[in-house]
């Protein structure tokens, strides 16, 4: 009985180690883009607000030390990068602690507060996605001069590209601003349309520079955001059903998208990774994920605080971040962003594997 337990044992390690051997074989790297739900401290090296370099970010992240996430720790790309058998962090492009061979195995371009509407980035004068764009250009430039030609190919085409974008359009764009260009321009769904076309020319980029596994992120639940909540009294404080809607519209519009595109652009590997239902589970059940708090964020009153607000020196910041679904008003904690990646690579990605 001994040796048939021992047996199952040793068969069941083999096939763990070849997974493991498989998964760092076929994806050499994670290459990102997109906004804070992904932004590693790009925004520490360019003249915006959008910022979250101080503490106490970071606080839970290793050594404790605040990077520009905008979490106490880290974010889903980072577990995501660690799942697939590369580093435990992506690091930020513009950071210069780092170089093309860390690059080599993992990037992002993200930047906080961007979204795919060039208007969106101009709010807060962060990174647009072109730009993002030409920072993965001169990334592919380095990365041949570094590896050599078909080295660096075998990168880009392997490689996971993955892109989480869009909450900032609608939450920091088109409702931030009633009677703005954006909102008397488009109506909610022409302007779902407009961003769409945005994603779908930013994945046939990528596309015709070598990119053939791309992961195209939805939208959260982003009316059950703090931020959100506590802003809506009219509503009891509850989710903004209204923004959840929104969401779960523009996600099949991308979703139809991931389809269409699958079936035009030869070779392509174009996954939708939805967060939206992950999320919903945590927000609704959230004691079946260890989770105390939903409604409000950990940072100071958990109400309304996010980047400079989150100040250090609020007595009101929580103790044990754990507890908590939202980090900030805005974004999730460690703990959430951990349940959501390991979601995803069970889910969507392990089909680009």
């Amino acid at each position: 009985m001994a040796n048939v337990l021992f047996i199952s044992w040793f068969l069941s390690l083999a096939q763990f180690l070849t997974l493991v051997i498989t998964i760092q074989a076929k994806i050499p790297a994670v290459i990102v883009f997109g906004d804070s739900s992904v932004d590693a401290g790009n925004n520490n090296f360019i003249p915006t607000i959008a910022r979250s370099n101080f503490e106490p970010y970071g606080r839970d992240f290793t050594g404790g030390r605040p990077t520009g996430r905008f979490s106490n720790g880290r974010i889903a790309t980072d577990f995501i990068s660690q799942a697939l058998g590369l580093r435990p962090a992506v690091p930020a492009y513009l950071d210069p602690a780092y170089n093309i061979s860390d690059f080599a195995v993992g990037v992002t371009f993200a930047s906080a507060a961007t979204g795919y509407d060039n208007e969106t980035s101009d709010v807060l004068s962060v990174i647009p996605l072109w730009k993002q764009m030409l920072f993965y250009k001169a990334y592919q430039m380095k990365l041949r001069a570094y590896l050599g030609e078909i080295q660096a190919n075998q990168i880009i085409n392997e490689g996971i590209h993955m892109i989480s974008i869009g909450t900032n359009d609608f939450l920091e764009n088109y409702y931030a601003f009633p009677g703005g260009r954006r909102s008397t321009q488009y109506t909610i769904s022409e302007y779902e349309n407009f961003l769409a076309g945005i994603a779908e020319n930013f994945v046939r980029d990528l596309y015709g520079l070598g990119a053939r596994k791309i992961s195209l992120g939805g939208l959260p639940p982003m009316g059950c955001m703090p931020l959100e909540r506590n802003t809506n009294l009219m509503g009891g404080r509850e989710c903004v059903q209204s923004y959840n809607n929104v969401a779960m519209e523009f996600n099949g519009k991308l979703r139809k998208m991931v389809t269409r595109l699958n079936k035009e652009l030869p070779g392509i590997n174009l996954m939708f990774s939805n967060p939206y239902y992950i999320f919903m589970q945590i927000i609704r059940r959230p004691s079946l994920f260890g989770f105390e708090v939903t409604s409000m964020a950990c940072c100071a009153t958990g109400m309304y605080e996010m980047g400079y607000a989150c100040a250090q020196n609020s007595f009101l910041t929580c103790t044990d971040a754990d507890k908590y679904v939202f980090w900030d008003s805005f974004h999730p904690t460690q703990k959430t962003n951990q349940i959501v990646a390991n979601y995803v690579v069970k889910r969507v990605l392990y089909k680009l594997i």
